[in-house]
């Protein structure tokens, strides 16, 4: 069974008071997961110990970080590696947002090494693909998520590949109040299943869940997550308040 996962991106926002007293919020509120349900935080790295600290008697929440380098170590000042985010208890990580991917020119090979980091320090990457507006407009979004998945992932052997999880992230949708209708979202959804399945065989590709990240909402959730391929999202304005993220959290399916 495929795990169902809510996962908040906070990107750049919140101080330490302000994050400590979302999650607290989120942390008293009754919600019960079922066994394949998950719950991810990922955060600024100040805030990861603390985080960590304050949902450590949750079962099923977790952290992430928002990124990594792509390197082992070294003299790379301001970065911070997978070994590092291993030590601290980080077991997830998002790779390839669309915003690094835009504002710090991440390319789709520098991204299949912060891929390698993370599996190498047994951290679990939140992949993330999609495209932007004018690529939908002209039909090119298959093409271009099948290349980002070549050229990031399908390096990886299928023991691998069962150890991340992908989000496609409709780049237009980021942000902008638009959505994918449930039906555009399911379509991709199933075709990177497909792209999963011709690389790697069926049982591999049904154990990889699926995100759709993008304007994901309270009042949209429900719908999105109970398409077949869509296992959860990746969600980020709606995650900085808690009762919309308590709902999405409480659409995923079972």
């Amino acid at each position: 069974m495929r795990k169902q996962i809510a996962a908040a991106n906070w990107k750049m926002n919140l101080n330490l008071p302000q994050a400590t007293s979302l999650v607290a919020d989120i942390c008293s509120t009754p919600i019960d997961l079922e066994e394949n349900q998950r719950v991810i935080f990922a955060v600024p790295f100040p805030y990861l110990v603390s985080i960590n600290q304050m949902i450590e008697t949750r079962d099923k929440f977790l952290t992430a970080a928002q990124n990594c380098s792509d390197k082992k170590s070294g003299a790379y000042t301001g970065e911070v590696s997978a070994e590092m985010l291993h030590s601290i208890n980080v077991g997830y990580c998002i790779v390839g947002h669309s915003e690094r991917r835009e504002y710090f020119g991440e390319t789709n090979f520098v991204l299949r090494e912060k891929i390698n980091q993370c599996l190498d320090h047994d951290i679990c990457p939140i992949f993330c693909c999609g495209e932007a507006l004018p690529v939908r407009e002209r039909g090119g979004q298959n093409e271009l998520v099948e290349l980002q998945l070549n050229e990031s992932l399908f390096h990886l052997k299928a023991d691998q590949l069962t150890k991340i999880i992908i989000a496609y992230e409709p780049v237009w949708a980021i942000g902008t109040g638009k959505t994918a209708t449930a039906t555009q979202a399911q379509e991709m959804h199933a075709y990177i299943r497909w792209l999963l399945k011709n690389q790697y065989g069926e049982s591999a590709a049904e154990l990889v869940p699926i995100l759709y990240g993008g304007s994901v909402k309270a009042g949209n959730a429900k719908e999105l997550f109970d398409c077949d391929d869509v296992d959860g999202g990746l969600v980020g304005g709606a995650s900085l308040v808690p009762a919309d993220f308590i709902k999405i959290i409480r659409s995923l399916k079972f």
